[in-house]
């Protein structure tokens, strides 16, 4: 087959505008956005579902179509520890996953699941714009990730044989920790620890293989804990247990959009934290009001019991996380500051 001079010109245009105009993959199939937690719609199911769904919607809508982006739930679309590398590498587009997740491969991300380091919402969203957060903010940028919703959660502890409010009770239990540090803290409590993602969590207790787990409250409530869990902590007072599951976007993916399209990402990202912050809170509220429901045992956590948390952490987890690199010892001096 032969061509024309004038086929070979059109050929080579069509490639150059292709190349030329970085959105083009964005009509041709749109962000992939992934996430572990159960699917639902805008309007109904785990909240961190419905942030991602509203961001798709709203992304679309203020680029006139040019911006879409389609929800993956479930790990539907990859494996939950896989998604963190996948951004770096600009294999996945967007993901919002547990920060803490990636501290195996980025010893900074723990920061986002130190225990007690974050006592309330209020002190989480400042993060965002104080020298903690732009230090962590720095540290992803280097990686190849990009922040676009500072989404924080308070969790508590699901347990099946007994309660797991203080150090104390920690003692001779196999509990779910949820990152390394939180994992020290229980291990000096006395706890034995197992480490999985929170969507095993269900089925590790069902059989007997962990006794308790700490995650956030909006995984109690959407991993249906309460049908197993006789015991709940809650943290809708106060807990030592606040994670930061950011909406992220892979660098690389974030360089090819088009600077009008770069805005709309980060400008609908950071309005979607007050949607994110209400519904994390209502949802501390709502797992305690379903577990006691479904016949379990409901404890909030006092000032004096927190103290006592924060103190093993303090000796532990905070002291080894510093002791990692200088980048560590930075962002838990900076986070300290807002005690």
């Amino acid at each position: 087959m032969t061509f024309t001079r004038r086929q070979w010109m059109g050929a080579a245009a069509a490639g150059a505008a292709t190349t030329a105009w970085p959105g083009a993959f964005a009509q041709a199939g749109g962000l992939k956005i992934s996430h572990q937690f159960p699917g639902g719609s805008l309007t109904e199911g785990d909240f961190r579902d419905r942030l991602c769904r509203k961001f798709a919607a709203e992304i679309d809508k203020r680029s006139g179509g040019a911006l879409k982006a389609s929800v993956y739930p479930g790990s539907s679309l990859m494996k939950t520890n896989a998604q963190f590398s996948a951004m770096r590498k600009g294999a996945l587009d967007m993901s919002l996953v547990p920060l803490s997740y990636a501290g195996g491969e980025v010893a900074e991300t723990n920061a986002g699941l130190m225990p007690a380091l974050v006592p309330s919402y209020e002190q989480g969203a400042a993060w965002k714009t104080a020298e903690v957060g732009k230090l962590l903010s720095k540290v992803l940028d280097d990686k190849g990730v990009i922040i676009v919703s500072w989404v924080w959660q308070a969790g508590g502890v699901a347990s099946r044989a007994r309660q797991l409010v203080t150090p104390d009770d920690a003692k001779g239990l196999k509990v779910r920790g949820g990152s390394r540090e939180m994992d020290m803290m229980l291990k000096t409590a006395g706890a034995s620890v197992i480490t999985l993602p929170s969507n095993e969590i269900y089925a590790a207790m069902q059989t007997g293989a962990m006794d308790a787990a700490m995650t956030s409250s909006t995984s109690f409530i959407s991993f249906k804990l309460e049908e197993i869990a006789k015991h709940l902590t809650s943290g809708r007072q106060r807990t030592y247990w606040f994670m930061l599951e950011p909406l992220m976007i892979s660098k690389e993916v974030f360089g090819k959009l088009p600077k009008a399209q770069q805005d709309i990402v980060m400008a609908v990202g950071a309005e979607l934290e007050v949607f994110a912050r209400d519904a994390a809170k209502a949802d501390d509220k709502a797992a305690a009001e379903i577990y006691a429901k479904a016949g379990a045992k409901v404890y909030d956590m006092d000032e004096p019991t927190l103290k006592k948390w924060q103190a093993i952490a303090r000796d532990t987890a905070w002291k080894d996380f510093a002791d990692k690199n200088e980048s560590c010892a930075a962002i838990i001096k900076a986070a300290q500051k807002l005690l």
